[in-house]
């Protein structure tokens, strides 16, 4: 598990040290850096991933595309380099220095360190990959598997389609960070075995059919019937939510189904110890809806995945705290960071985040200012006098 993630005069922080849970919720409001915490883990995650032996952080690609040095590096404090260090419970950490000109779309490793759970710090420089590991190295460092493997999913998910891609399955082993790939994920891996902690035990234990059974907790009786499309990289879905009904296109079934099908694909298809990183997973459902996405977050938590979520929803939060007071999930198991916006006048040592703790029962130790409480701020509107 990453344990905790640092960074210096990276976008709107001049130094973040936010440590990391089993499951980890963002919160607060716009522009307030919550977004920036995902795309740091990303923008490390795609340079491993697409360009293995880089010396260069690649600020676009596929996970995220985040523009010129000048756009991610802190316009109040930074100037031309920014660090990453990230760190995991077997005591593993990696820390990078990147540098870049303004208008460069990659920064250069400056420098970096590298320091293994026992024995003596290892320091790395520019003719070096991120990285530094011989490929036979590789699988023995816990922290980097991790963020290769890691599945980053944007707000922007890919909505209802006639048809979507089919690639390569060695090329397209994650859901894509829109959710383009699920569907073609889902076909390949349909009777692969999932984790024993995540099978629902109403349906088989392989992939597809444990995805419609996570799937129906959302939308009653939902069933798929996944088809390549012949002579084409395509591949076509059929959904229906009823034996007496045929199957229909995704674009007769609305919005919510397909937002939720690519985080159901990536929770199924993650292997123990896995990183999963989703933005917004209340997009498109009904508040029980966006509980229940809280509850199942939590149960796929507890099976040993990692997830960090960013979230504007106090039902995710709610359905979250109800699955610790049924023990789904232990409260020492969840961070809740609550972000706010910086100012440029500042009280010097203002924090930028609050961290709320869950006790056993679920309930929340304080409510910052701002931290889910609009519902009740509303409501002694109308009920005051004034």
């Amino acid at each position: 598990m990453v344990t905790q993630i640092e960074l210096r005069h990276f976008k709107c922080f001049e130094l973040l040290k936010l440590p990391l849970q089993q499951l980890t919720l963002l919160s607060g409001p716009n522009a307030s850096g919550k977004s920036t915490v995902l795309q740091a883990l990303s923008v490390v995650h795609q340079t491993m991933r697409d360009f293995e032996w880089s010396s260069r952080l690649i600020l676009n690609g596929s996970a995220v595309r985040l523009g010129t040095v000048m756009d991610v590096i802190d316009q109040v404090h930074g100037r031309e380099s920014i660090c990453v260090t990230l760190i995991n419970d077997e005591v593993e950490k990696f820390h990078w220095v990147f540098k870049g000109g303004r208008e460069e779309m990659s920064m250069a490793l400056k420098e970096g360190f590298y320091t293994p759970e026992r024995g003596d710090t290892v320091k790395f420089d520019s003719e070096q990959p991120l990285h530094f590991l011989s490929p036979d190295l590789l699988s023995n460092h816990t922290l980097i598997d991790r963020l290769r493997r890691m599945t980053y999913l944007t707000a922007e998910r890919l909505g209802p389609r006639e048809y979507y891609p089919y690639d390569d399955p060695q090329l397209t082993s994650a859901v894509g960070s829109r959710g383009e790939h699920a569907v073609g994920v889902l076909h390949t891996g349909s009777n692969e075995q999932v984790l024993e902690k995540l099978v629902d035990e109403t349906a088989p234990p392989t992939r597809l059919r444990q995805v419609e059974a996570r799937l129906s907790s959302f939308f009653p009786g939902c069933r798929l019937a996944i088809s390549p499309v012949q002579r084409a990289n395509a591949i076509s879905v059929g959904i229906r939510m009823s034996k007496e009904t045929e199957f229909l296109r995704p674009t007769n079934t609305g919005f919510g189904l397909t937002q939720v099908l690519p985080i159901v694909v990536a929770a199924i298809s993650a292997r123990q110890g896995d990183l999963l990183l989703i933005e917004n997973p209340e997009v498109h459902l009904h508040p029980a809806g966006q509980a229940q996405m809280g509850r199942f977050l939590a149960e796929v938590a507890a099976a040993g995945i990692q997830i960090v979520i960013e979230s504007h929803s106090d039902h995710i939060l709610n359905g979250i705290r109800r699955a610790v007071k049924s023990n789904l999930l232990s409260h020492r198991d969840i961070a809740l960071h609550f972000f706010r916006q910086r100012e440029r006048n500042d009280v010097v040592g203002k924090p930028q985040i609050e961290s709320p703790r869950l006790d056993p029962h679920g309930n929340v130790d304080y409510w910052p200012h701002g931290f889910f409480d609009q519902f009740d701020r509303d409501m002694q509107y109308f009920t005051s006098s004034s």
